[in-house]
């Protein structure tokens, strides 16, 4: 890793975090106290990719992406959190996982393990003992057990069918007590072996967006114009020879801010927008209310077909010489079959 931004070292005056400290008077922290335990975590994180033995991991790796079951965590307290975190990072990479509980295996939940399974056992120490009574269950089960632990010898890595050692240096803690540097290497180890599973399983960009179709990222790169647009019985249509003062309801009512114009067969023509209103009536006067729609409409708009994707309609909508809040769609025949607006596509969620 490299050395800390060269921001930090700018001078930053004493700032007060709490009030009432252990001696009864006000709690201060200085800039140069929080950039000391910046700078010490930023080491044990060093001592901890210095030291991690890749051979294991690639082994552990291996094992993870090569499993025809479930890939169960486990672990207990912030461990336990982590484990949870790890999981879910699999499943939204579309990897069979789940977080086990050690607690509630006991009482009925290790029915779900069975012998094409995985459990991962994270724990610092590797002497928990709630993963300790779990081990036996989980082996009677006929699961693969993984050890995931940071202390040399313990009683996990001993009894489990393959141990990971995650060097540990210390905590960032003043006592050595407090998780925290242990539960960022369990984080970072986590976390970067699913994106090596990730990479080896070739998941395209199109499969993660499948995964997360309430975000902004899934919507991005799964939904369609055809997806998010008005269809033609919700369109404010008229004909070129329709008078503008006629349609000024169609114009108003259908939340477009436009008219469409067509002709017969529903080939677009051009568009006419509450914008075009006014400059019409500005340059005319009492003159606009002999006007057609089609003596003032803008003949070439911009368009777009409905198998674009959405966020290519919105980065249309935004483009030079100026945006504009509305796309008509059209099929390879010039045939309007929808609108799509601004308004739409932010709503949809993009």
């Amino acid at each position: 890793m490299g050395s800390l931004p060269p921001s930090l070292d700018l001078p930053l005056p004493k700032t007060t975090l709490i009030n009432g400290g252990g001696g009864g008077g006000e709690a201060e922290i200085s800039e140069a106290s929080l950039l000391k335990l910046f700078r010490a975590q930023q080491s044990h994180l060093n001592y901890f990719f210095q030291n991690l033995d890749l051979t294991q991991t690639l082994a552990f790796t291996r094992i993870l992406l090569n499993s025809s079951g479930t890939i169960f965590f486990s672990g207990v307290g912030k461990s336990g959190f982590v484990s949870n975190k790890i999981s879910q990072t699999l499943v939204s990479l579309g990897i069979r996982s789940s977080f086990l509980s050690p607690v509630d295996a006991l009482h009925g939940d290790i029915g779900i393990l069975g012998p094409a399974d995985i459990l991962v056992l994270f724990s610092k120490s590797g002497n928990t003992e709630e993963l300790l009574r779990l081990l036996p269950c989980a082996k009677a089960k006929g699961a693969f057990i993984i050890s995931v632990t940071s202390v040399v010898g313990n009683a996990l890595a001993s009894l489990c069918d393959m141990n990971v050692h995650l060097p540990l240096q210390r905590e960032l803690c003043p006592f050595d007590l407090a998780p925290v540097t242990s539960t960022a290497i369990q984080m970072v180890f986590g976390d970067t072996v699913a994106i090596a599973l990730m990479t080896a399983r070739n998941l395209t960009k199109e499969e993660y967006a499948a995964n997360h179709p309430a975000g902004r990222i899934g919507k991005s790169l799964i939904f369609k114009v055809k997806d998010v647009m008005k269809k033609q019985d919700e369109l404010p249509v008229c004909r070129e020879g329709d008078l503008i003062m006629d349609q000024l309801v169609e114009l108003t009512s259908k939340g477009c801010g436009c008219l469409l114009v067509i002709d017969e067969e529903y080939h677009l023509i051009g568009t006419f927008t509450d914008g075009d209103l006014r400059r019409t009536l500005k340059a005319s006067g009492e003159a606009i209310f002999k006007l057609t729609v089609g003596e003032m409409c803008n003949r070439n708009p911009r368009t777009i077909g409905p198998d674009a994707m959405a966020v290519e309609a919105m980065q249309k909508m935004e483009s030079p010489p100026s945006a504009v809040q509305f796309l008509p769609v059209i099929n390879n025949e010039n045939i309007l079959i929808g609108i799509v607006t601004l308004h739409g596509l932010v709503s949809a969620g993009l």
